[in-house]
């Protein structure tokens, strides 16, 4: 459930509160509904809930923080507006992408999709989907993690009639199963149609907190909606002659409407026939009489339920269907929600001397085997159960949902006591009100190699990283073939394509724009910002970048040379770089490549931006190391002037083969002031990098 605390937003500079002092409730297993005009709050009140607004008060999950989840996306599905993708990345890329980030398996990317009838387009890239497209891909990406409760700002906004039945139906299984579902809406109708509670909202302050069938009785009356150009008068009219008869409320609507609420169409069209007053429009309707409940106290102020058994106050008490002993040639059969379920003998069996606590009853299985009478088997009065529609979305969730939700007991924990001895009612049901859902299975943690996994599947879903590396290796052969034909540079400049004016190898250029797309894209297409507080900035998934993207430009730069090699080689026959020289090559332009790598990494990460990355990345050579050259004219210059010979000394230790040829090519790097340049320039981001990550850590 989802427990609200006088949830205020920050104050804006005189203006009025978007949220002022809201305090509600979302049990577990119904549907809440934040109901209110554009403009009265609800998404404020959602975005404070996630804390991804600034503001006051306290919003528990389950009796938790958002703060205190180790993993809010296997707890919390979020839907707030579009899908934060890429627009050229495929719908199943995206979804395996946050699979990868929530630590659930690939494949469920593919049950989420089929769930909300998406497969067929599993291939198609974001950018072409319609708007009821987008709002399914995000309805699956808020089940993605298994979640136990759903926040969903306005999920049936711009979609068609049958996709608005679609996903009523989807919310209403969902709940049904145990799962808590908050979400927002303008339209009182839509409301009343998936609802099991309905939290009104105005100005940013609770107005109405109703159960579903006071809503309807309160504020979804009949009506006459008269349209007329003298509507004043008719006004007049009506409530003089019907005053005497019946207790009429005409309200004047905008423009020349009129609602009359407590009589009927005949009377009205009598009345205006008798005064000789034109009427245009005269229809029966269900129309919204505005929010006339009051609000009850609030009992406690930390969130806890008034009573010790738990129970809530003013929620309607539910049955639950009982199997009685059966003979093992027979089965018991349960109704829930209008379908019939048979259950075998043996399963779910309540033995007379079994215990009934408060009027809750306990059905213990016999085997090891799930209990089918679940807490979905619910019928009586309660609005959800009449309201659930045929051919519900519940058969449609996922298999693990399905599984964990059937496993549940038929009496919840925590169910409020009932007056009266032994609460059997006729036909073996009792009477119990309803209270937490049953405790969910505990789910693993991702394990340490998701940001691997997210960091792969984010670069290799779109073709922007791909085009990059080509254009790189394309740019590569050109300068090469250029070099070979004007003159005889070195071999490591030939086969890296390094031309003497150009401040960075093309493969070195290209890897800064990878590392700096890594964190530039994050930032522009938020993928994580919904399920966590905002674009992480965590160590694991900084490891996670800093990785990829070394063994990216390390590939790349092999790619070069063997590219390059291979072209020379067919142009000038013998006269080419030998095969010998490829070492070297590779050795020289790495360290500089992966340098410019995580350099672009760490400035798009600090500063937010994939521009400003590519920018540090070419400030190194052009800015940082002319200046750098001109250092060895100082006095610290002069103390620094023996450091090469120093470094150089460093690779006479006994290290392997390879290691030391490493540490050769790294140390030369290092002696020159291109090297220092780039060694100053990570130093410094990382650092920053650090100081942002921990200035948020205090927020």
């Amino acid at each position: 459930m989802i427990q609200t605390i006088g949830l205020t937003s920050a104050s804006r500079r005189g203006r009025p509160l978007a949220v002022d002092d809201l305090t509600f409730e979302a049990g577990a297993g119904e549907v809440t509904v934040l109901l209110g005009p554009s403009g009265a709050g609800k998404s404020t009140a959602l975005r404070l809930m996630l804390q991804l607004a600034p503001g006051r008060g306290v919003a528990l999950f389950r009796g938790r923080s958002l703060s205190r989840m180790p993993q809010p996306q296997r707890e919390i599905g979020t839907l707030l507006g579009d899908v934060p993708g890429h627009p050229r990345r495929s719908a199943v890329g995206h979804l395996r992408m946050l699979a990868a980030a929530a630590g659930v398996p690939a494949g469920r990317a593919d049950e989420v999709l089929e769930v909300v009838g998406l497969t067929g387009l599993a291939g198609q890239r974001l950018g072409r989907f319609s708007r009821g497209m987008d709002r399914r891909l995000g309805l699956a990406a808020a089940l993605l993690g298994d979640p136990h409760t759903l926040v969903l700002d306005d999920p049936e906004s711009g979609l068609s009639p049958r996709e608005r039945g679609w996903a009523q139906g989807l919310l209403r299984g969902y709940a049904e199963q145990g799962g808590t579902v908050l979400m927002t809406a303008t339209d009182a109708m839509e409301a009343a149609r998936v609802a099991d509670r309905v939290v009104s909202v105005d100005g940013g302050r609770l107005v109405a907190d109703q159960r579903i069938a006071d809503f309807r009785r309160t504020r979804l009356r009949p009506r006459v909606a008269v349209r007329s150009p003298h509507a004043e008068r008719l006004a007049t009219v009506l409530q003089h002659r019907l005053r005497a008869t019946a207790p009429v409320e005409v309200v004047r609507e905008a423009g020349n409407r009129l609602s009359v609420y407590g009589s009927d169409l005949a009377t009205v069209g009598e009345i205006a026939h008798q005064h000789r007053i034109v009427v245009h429009q005269l229809a029966d309707e269900i129309g919204d009489a505005g929010d006339r409940a009051p609000i009850g106290p609030l009992r406690r102020a930390d969130g806890r339920p008034d009573d010790a058994g738990g129970a809530h106050r003013g929620q309607e008490p539910k049955t639950v269907v009982l199997v009685p002993r059966v003979e093992a040639s027979t089965s018991a059969v349960t109704e829930v929600g209008g379908a019939e379920e048979t259950v075998p003998a043996g399963e779910g069996e309540v033995a007379p001397s079994e215990e009934l606590e408060g009027g809750t009853a306990t059905t213990r299985p016999r085997t090891a085997a799930p209990v089918a009478v679940t807490a979905s088997a619910v019928i009586g009065s309660g609005a959800g159960s009449s309201r659930a529609p045929t051919g519900t979305a519940v058969d449609t969730l996922p298999p693990p949902a399905r599984e964990r939700l059937a496993s549940a007991p038929a009496a919840r924990d925590g169910a409020g006591p009932e007056s009266g001895a032994g609460a059997l009612a006729g036909g073996g049901r009792v009477t119990v009100r309803p209270g937490l859902p049953p405790a969910l299975p505990a789910l693993p943690p991702p394990g340490p190699g998701w940001p691997l996994r997210y960091e792969l599947r984010r670069w290799s879903g779109t073709g922007t990283a791909w085009w990059v590396m080509a254009l790189a290796l394309f740019a590569g052969l050109v300068v090469a073939v250029a070099l070979a034909w004007t003159g005889s540079p070195p071999p490591e400049r030939l086969l890296s394509g390094w031309a003497e004016p150009l401040p960075l190898p093309p493969a070195a250029a290209a890897a800064g724009v990878l590392g700096a797309l890594a964190f530039g894209q994050e930032f522009r297409f938020p993928a994580l910002a919904h399920s966590s507080r905002q674009v992480p900035r965590r160590l694991s998934l900084l490891a996670g970048k800093l990785a990829v993207c070394g063994v990216a430009a390390l590939l790349l730069c092999a790619a070069a040379i063997a590219v390059n090699s291979a072209a020379l080689t067919l142009l000038l026959g013998t006269r080419g770089p030998t095969p010998e020289s490829w070492p070297s090559a590779f050795e020289s332009t790495a360290a500089l490549s992966v340098g410019c790598a995580w350099a672009g990494l760490l400035a798009a990460g600090v500063f937010r931006s994939a521009l400003v990355g590519v920018g540090a990345v070419a400030a190194v050579p052009l800015a940082l190391a002319p200046a750098l050259r001109m250092v060895p004219d100082s006095p610290i210059g002069r103390e620094l002037e023996g450091l090469p010979e120093r470094l150089t000394a460093l690779t006479t230790l006994p290290f392997a083969s390879l290691l030391d040829r490493w540490l050769t090519a790294s140390v030369r790097l290092a002696a020159q002031p291109l090297g220092w340049a780039l060694a100053l320039a990570l130093a410094a981001l990382l650092c920053g990098y650090a100081l942002v990550g921990l200035r948020r850590v205090r927020r």
